[in-house]
C-alpha cells in the first residue's frame, strides 16, 4: 500500500485538509468508458459540481478529452459548464423549471422535458416564437421523472412533435444498473426498445456508468456516465479505473489515553488497551461522515497513514476526528493521513459510514485546500 507522500502539494497548506484531483484520470476513465460505448457517443455526468471535484477543471478536463456532450441537473450548473465549453451540449436532467423555458434557449442549455406540464410550457414557448432545443424523459420503471410510456404513446401519435419542440433526445434512466441480475434492468431495457420504435430517428439514451457495463443492448446512442469517471466503484469484471480523488487530513496533535478511557463526544467508546491517539484536522463540516464514527458497537472506518490503516476512535465531530496509531510509531504531529484514496477506496470509507461513494465525493467541504494534477 502507497502512504501519503507529505511533499506530493508543494505550495503551502494552511487548511487541515487537501484533495488532490488528477484530472489525467479523469480523462482517462472517460475514455475507457467511452471505448467500451463505442460506437455509442459518450456524455459525461458533471452535476453535483462535478461530483464534488469542481464542474469547471472537470468540464475543461473531459473537453480535451473529447468529450462533447454534458448532463447537470440544474441550470445554473449548465451555465457554469457553458462557461467552461461554450460549444458543448448540455442537457439540464431536472427538466424544465418553472417560468424558465427562455433561460434555458439564452444559456443554449437543453432542458430535459419529464412531465407534460413541462411539456405544454416548453410547447408555449416554442409556438411563440422561441428557439431552443430540448430532450424527452421517458419513465421506463424508475417512477421519479418522465412521463409515462402510455404518455409518450400519445405524443409519438403527433408526428410534427419533434421538430415542434427541437427534440434531439429521447432518454430514461436505470434504477438497478449496478445490480446486474436485476430483473427491472431486462424490463426496462424492452421499454426502452419500445420507445425507440416510437420516436424513430430520435437519439435514444438509457444507459450511465452501470448501465455500461451491462452491455451493448443497453448502450443505444448515447451513455451518461457519471460516477465511473470520477473513480467509483465499478462493476465487477470492468476495467480498472483509475483514482481521481485523494482526500487527506494533517495530524495536529498525538496524545496517549490509558486503557478503559473514551476519545470525544458521548464517550462512544471505551479503549481496550493503552492507545497513541493521532486528532485529525478534519470532521463532519468537512463531508467526512459522522455516521463513520467508531463506537463499542461499530468498528467505523479507516484511514492510511504510512503504507498502514489505521481505525477512527470514537465519533466524529464538526472538525476533528481520532485515530489509533499505536502500531504506527513513526506518525508525528503534521503527518498528512488519507482519509479516501488509491490506498483507502472511497467505496470502503462509503460503506463503514453506510453510505455510497456518491455521497462522500458530492458532500466534499469548502475548507479543502484543492490541488490538481493536470492542467485545470
Amino acid at each position: 500500500m502507497e502512504h501519503s507522500d507529505p511533499t506530493r502539494v508543494q505550495a503551502p497548506v494552511m487548511a487541515g485538509n487537501r484533495l488532490t484531483i488528477d484530472l489525467g484520470a479523469l480523462s482517462r476513465n472517460w475514455q475507457t468508458l467511452a471505448a467500451l460505448a463505442s460506437p455509442a457517443e459518450a456524455a459525461a455526468a458533471v452535476k453535483g459540481d462535478a461530483y464534488g471535484i469542481g464542474a469547471e477543471p472537470a468540464v475543461r478536463a473531459l473537453s480535451r478529452a473529447g468529450c462533447r456532450t454534458f448532463f447537470v441537473a440544474l441550470p445554473e450548473e449548465g451555465l457554469r459548464v457553458r462557461a467552461a465549453a461554450p460549444e458543448a451540449t448540455i442537457y439540464v436532467l431536472n427538466g424544465l423549471a418553472t417560468g424558465l423555458a427562455a433561460a434555458h434557449a439564452a444559456g443554449n442549455l437543453r432542458p430535459v422535458i419529464g412531465s407534460i406540464d413541462e411539456l405544454e410550457e416548453w410547447a408555449a414557448y416554442r409556438a411563440a416564437g422561441g428557439s431552443g432545443h430540448a430532450a424527452l424523459h421517458v419513465d421506463t420503471g424508475m417512477n421519479r421523472l418522465g412521463v409515462t410510456f402510455a404518455e409518450a404513446q400519445e405524443l409519438a401519435a403527433d408526428t410534427g412533435l419533434v421538430d415542434r419542440l427541437g427534440l434531439t433526445l429521447v432518454m430514461s434512466h436505470l434504477a438497478c444498473g449496478d445490480t446486474p441480475a436485476h430483473p427491472l434492468n431486462a424490463r426496462q431495457l424492452a421499454t426502452m426498445r419500445e420507445v425507440r420504435a416510437l420516436f424513430p430517428g430520435l437519439p435514444v439514451s438509457l444507459a450511465n456508468t452501470a448501465g455500461i457495463a451491462l452491455g451493448r443492448d443497453y448502450h443505444f446512442d448515447l451513455v451518461r456516465p457519471g460516477i465511473g469517471i470520477y473513480g467509483g466503484p465499478y462493476i465487477e469484471g470492468a476495467p480498472p479505473l483509475e483514482t481521481v480523488v485523494t482526500a487527506e487530513a494533517r495530524i495536529v496533535q498525538i496524545r496517549d489515553v490509558p486503557a478503559g478511557q473514551t476519545v470525544g463526544y458521548g464517550a462512544a467508546q471505551t479503549l481496550a488497551r493503552p492507545c497513541r491517539i493521532a486528532i485529525l484536522s478534519t470532521g463532519y463540516a468537512d463531508g467526512y461522515h459522522r455516521s463513520a464514527s467508531a463506537t463499542d458497537g461499530h468498528a467505523g472506518a479507516s484511514v492510511c497513514l504510512r503504507g498502514r490503516r489505521a481505525p477512527l476512535v470514537g465519533r466524529i465531530s464538526m472538525d476533528l476526528m481520532a485515530i489509533d496509531v499505536t502500531d504506527i510509531p513513526e506518525a508525528r504531529r503534521g503527518d498528512w493521513v488519507e482519509l479516501f484514496g488509491p490506498s483507502m477506496p472511497v467505496a470502503e470509507v462509503a460503506a463503514a459510514a453506510g453510505t455510497i461513494s456518491y455521497e462522500l465525493l458530492t458532500s466534499l467541504g469548502a475548507r479543502y485546500a484543492r490541488h490538481y494534477l493536470g492542467d485545470a
